[in-house]
């Protein structure tokens, strides 16, 4: 959920026909030798003395991490309201989320090698800086420990207008924006076309994808009845703008049908004169004809549309880019092994097509029965023709490992990318989720201690 810190150009082009909104997500269509991988991962800091969630400021703070990235690593500030919010370096960027969740946003790199240093390169970086200061991060899909009011705020404009909108819209919406983490990969398309079938195959696989990163059974100190209850959160954040998105596999979809799909997606802000408006609820299609009331008579820019389609959460989200949203945060190893797995099965057009074949047929009460099911059931989940996500996971992670080595992107002691894909294979082969690792281990060897958890999952 990376912030827009720059403030639209009173001057810059305003958009005058739905026709420029298409022509925008057209502009992301490339090359098969130009489409990158690009991986974000988001992790909970905590002060190892008391195991406290790590508040904005202070000698261990949020704060003090950035000042050190920046003034360390040659990191460039992000500053919104005299606040250092957020770092910018070589294509990457560090953010927070509202509840102080560290994001990197890597940068669009070549190969999952490259991919996978970044993080590791990353992960360093932070270590270095909050280990004096006695912090430390962890990768887990949901808080389990801290309450809501034991969370803190980070100081960002859009955060104070997301929170009041939507408690009118949702139950969970609050506990999305502050107790959740998560890992995505944005990957490219070369077409229209191209990008049709690789938001269809991964929108229907996104259960899979909750299933087999599934890493977040805790809440408030106990076990919380779901095996990804981040997952569970986006269930009942508001309806609106989140979900599984049927018309994407409708006939005729395309790029102008989500440009109506965004358009009809309630507004959070805009951003004028350093300062995010309230538009909590308006339409984009009235700001289209200059009839927003907060800003009568003008017309939005194209920085005013990506703004609007950041603050859209499918399963899979289009930008100039897809975004695969639908998983838990995890460890180092999750983060490396999910953009595999999604780069193993779009970006080779064999793996595409197998993994078209195997969800065509599928209607759209059974990909939502399967999001539903994936929550509590993980990989023991029904899917349809009388299998279980486990069977699914299993050939699956065939085509992506097929997939990966035919990219042959070999690494500089002679590996190719297929390697990343371990973990997911005992996973699968297991049928046991993290999820029901962790929870093995808190009513066994941690006694129900679940302070071990900061350990456990520890970067």
């Amino acid at each position: 959920m990376t912030t827009p810190t720059s403030d639209i150009d009173e001057n810059s082009h305003r958009i005058s026909d739905k026709s420029e909104l298409v022509e925008y997500f057209e502009a992301g269509n490339k090359p098969r030798s130009d489409w990158r991988i690009g991986t974000e991962h988001e992790k909970f800091g905590f002060i190892r003395d008391g195991l406290r969630p790590l508040p904005y400021e202070g000698e261990a703070s949020v704060l003090s991490i950035l000042e050190g990235l920046r003034d360390r690593f040659g990191w460039q500030p992000i500053i919104e309201a005299e606040k250092l919010i957020g770092l910018k370096k070589d294509g990457a960027s560090i953010s927070l989320e509202p509840g102080g969740q560290f994001e990197l946003s890597g940068a669009p790199l070549q190969t999952m090698h490259e991919t996978c240093n970044e993080v590791g390169s990353h992960l360093r970086e932070v270590r270095e800086i909050a280990d004096p200061l006695g912090v430390a991060f962890m990768g887990l899909g949901a808080s389990p420990v801290w309450s809501l009011a034991e969370t803190p705020v980070m100081p960002k404009g859009r955060y104070r207008i997301m929170m009041e909108y939507m408690d009118k819209v949702g139950r969970l919406g609050r506990q999305m924006m502050f107790r959740t983490c998560t890992v995505q990969a944005n990957l490219d398309f070369a077409s229209e076309a191209d990008m049709v079938k690789k938001f269809r195959v991964s929108l229907a696989l996104q259960p899979l994808g909750t299933a087999l990163f599934a890493n977040s059974p805790f809440m408030e100190g106990r076990p919380n009845g779901f095996l990804s209850y981040r997952s569970q959160i986006w269930t009942d954040t508001d309806p609106d703008r989140t979900g599984m998105l049927p018309f994407v596999f409708e006939d005729g979809f395309g790029f102008e049908r989500y440009v109506d799909y965004a358009l009809d997606v309630p507004m959070y802000f805009v951003r004028r004169g350093g300062k995010y408006l309230d538009a909590s609820g308006l339409s984009f299609r009235d700001f289209m004809d200059g009839k927003l009331p907060i800003l009568p008579g003008e017309k939005p820019a194209m920085d005013d549309f990506a703004d609007h389609l950041s603050t859209i959460f499918p399963e899979v989200r289009l930008k100039q880019f897809l975004e695969m949203r639908g998983s838990d945060g995890g460890p180092w190893s999750h983060l490396c092994a999910f953009s595999a797995f999604w780069t193993g099965l779009l970006y080779c057009s064999d793996s595409l097509d197998a993994c078209w074949d195997l969800v065509k047929s599928w209607s759209d009460a059974e990909r939502e029965s399967m999001r539903q099911g994936v929550r509590t059931l993980g990989l023991r989940t029904p899917v349809p023709g009388g299998r279980t996500m486990q069977d699914l996971a299993l050939d699956v992670l065939d085509i992506a490992r097929a997939g990966l080595k035919r990219r042959a992107n070999l690494s500089v002691a002679g590996d190719d990318e297929t390697g990343y894909l371990t973990e997911l294979d005992e996973i699968a082969r297991s049928g046991i989720t993290p999820a029901e690792r962790l929870l093995e281990k808190y009513h066994g060897e941690w006694q129900r201690d679940l302070s071990r958890i900061f350990v456990d999952q520890a970067y």
